[in-house]
Parts: C-alpha cells; structure tokens; sequence
C-alpha cells in the first residue's frame, strides 16, 4: 500500500548552467584590474538552473554593484549586465558585454 515517491521524478529536468574556464578568466582578469584600482572588492558565484551569475561587489556589506548573468535557453547563450534590479545590457558574447562595463566604468571615473 506505501510506496516510496522519488521527488526527481516529478521535477522538469533543467540543465545546470555554469560558467567555464575561459569565461571566468576573462571575467576574472577585469575583475583583477579593477580590484587593483581599488573599485572593487569582493565577489560571488551562484550557479543554478538555467542561470550562472558572477555578481561584484564594492565592500562585502553592500548589494551587488554589477552582476553578469549567463542564461542558456535552448541552443543560445545570452550574457547579460545587471547593475541592482536593471538591465544595463544584453549580448551574445561574454567578451562585448566585458567590453562594455569596462567602457562605462572608465566613463564614470573622469
């Protein structure tokens, strides 16, 4: 009469989105030069279904200054530039996105 009910089962299967080693140095290697001129400090990785996110802070008590979202649907990647709940920009490629935040944040510093 009991049977045992597997949860996974019943759960759509997702795809686990993560970011891979080439686009985490390019996104490391902004990020360094940026840490080395003191703009920022610290930041964080989630990794979950359908979503990768490398978020950066300015001080580790603060939200997130900018976080740069990997989604994968279907065949295509998008990367996308989230400053708070906005959206600052959309591309298909991690190295145009980088391009452009490091564009802007040279813009706001003169």
């Amino acid at each position: 009469m009991t049977g045992l009910i597997h949860l996974s089962d019943f759960r759509p299967n997702r795809h686990r989105v993560t970011f891979n080693r080439a686009e985490l140095q390019e996104i490391l290697n902004l990020y360094s030069r940026r840490v080395s001129r003191g703009e920022w400090r610290d930041y964080a990785i989630d990794m979950g279904n359908g979503v990768a996110m490398f978020s950066i802070f300015r001080s580790s008590f603060e939200l997130p200054l900018y976080s740069i979202v990997k989604r994968a649907s279907g065949r295509q990647t998008d990367y996308v530039l989230m400053s708070g709940r906005q959206k600052l920009r959309q591309e298909r490629s991690l190295a145009e996105l980088l391009a452009y935040l490091d564009a802007r944040a040279l813009s706001l510093v003169k």
